[in-house]
């Protein structure tokens, strides 16, 4: 799956538990990039967001599946800053299976969005993955600026 050790595959699970929002950036057709702030739940290190399907993030995601994430918060002490930074490939779910694997991390993560869960209420719905090939794990903890890189092995495809 990953070249992660277990220290470092521990932290990174530890940050996606702990933020409940991302922000993902896009390339606008113009070119300039577009960041915009969601809500995502997680199944290991793939990420889920659900998207109004004409919102411009999901129409650039359909056009370049390219995106960076951010994930952290801001703290009063440096010392305790962490968060995560990735390069990532972005999609549109469009299978029911992945679709339905998206909802339910989604859903338990995020009850309240129960209408999530009701087929009748899809329509307009844009699910978002975002496969991550490099993250940044920041732990100032460590020292000010602290990152540790990861690059992680391409996910195979299926025949």
């Amino acid at each position: 799956m990953t070249a992660l050790g277990k220290t470092t595959e521990s932290f990174i699970l530890g940050q996606l538990r702990r933020y409940r929002v991302m922000t993902l950036a896009t390339q606008r057709p113009d070119g300039y990039p577009q960041a915009t702030i969601v809500a995502f739940a997680n199944d290991r290190l793939t990420l889920f967001a659900a998207v109004d399907s004409n919102s411009q993030k999901a129409r650039n995601i359909r056009r370049n599946p390219k995106v960076s994430v951010a994930i952290g918060s801001d703290r009063r002490e440096w010392s305790k800053i962490t968060g995560l930074s990735m390069a990532g490939r972005a999609r549109v779910l469009r299978k029911a299976d992945e679709i339905a694997r998206a909802r339910t991390c989604l859903l338990k993560r995020f009850p309240q969005m129960k209408e999530l869960g009701n087929a009748d209420s899809l329509k307009g719905w844009a699910f978002i993955e975002v496969v991550p090939f490099v993250i940044s794990a920041l732990d100032y903890s460590k020292g000010v600026g602290y990152t540790e890189l990861i690059k992680l092995r391409p996910r195979q495809k299926q025949p």
